[in-house]
């Protein structure tokens, strides 16, 4: 997808608690008991039901790269479920979010203030508000660009108008994303 959803994926994998297999054959065994059938884990890899089995007997040993990256994808999005369910829930509940940028922010302000955009390096923990429509969102395949948008909500309000002490009319545009990290 994008800056934002790619972010969450290594937030998501930063949580494992123990690394996924490193050979093949466990991977492709890891894979076999998630899915049940070699022909399941083919359909999955883009493969021939044999190569898997050549992989999982250890006849091949080194699949070729773009195999080798469908594996550790299909490996990575099944390993260790429950333990990033409960990091999500828990940053949805109670710990919310840190997000850490360097973008330009564009201000829509009132007239006598500066509206000038400019790059910013913002590190702000936002609240689990935040971090549940985030995870909502993302959950119902939102496109990116919503996704920034409640980024850029979250941003505005803690940060540049600090909980709604200040600005109060201020409106925040995120764009030119230069960095973008997610850790919950």
């Amino acid at each position: 997808m994008g800056d934002i959803d790619d972010a969450l994926d290594r937030a998501d994998r930063e949580g494992f608690t123990r690394e996924p297999p490193r050979t093949l054959k466990g991977r492709i065994n890891f894979l076999l008991k998630q899915l049940k059938t070699t022909k399941a884990v083919a359909e999955v890899l883009g493969v021939s039901q044999r190569s898997v089995e050549r992989y999982r007997k250890g006849d091949r040993k080194t699949p070729p790269q773009p195999v080798a990256e469908r594996i550790d994808t299909a490996v990575r999005a099944r390993w260790q479920p429950v333990v990033r369910g409960r990091r999500r829930k828990e940053a949805a509940t109670s710990t919310g979010i840190t997000v850490e940028t360097r973008a330009r922010f564009g201000y829509t302000a009132p007239v006598g203030s500066t509206d000038d955009g400019r790059v910013r390096r913002l590190t702000v923990h936002l609240p689990p508000l935040y971090a549940q429509r985030l995870f909502d969102a993302r959950a119902q395949g939102a496109a990116d660009r919503d996704l920034r948008a409640i980024v850029a909500e979250g941003l505005q309000e803690i940060y540049f108008k600090d909980g709604g002490t200040r600005a109060d009319e201020l409106r925040v545009e995120f764009t030119d994303i230069d960095y973008f990290d997610v850790s919950f």
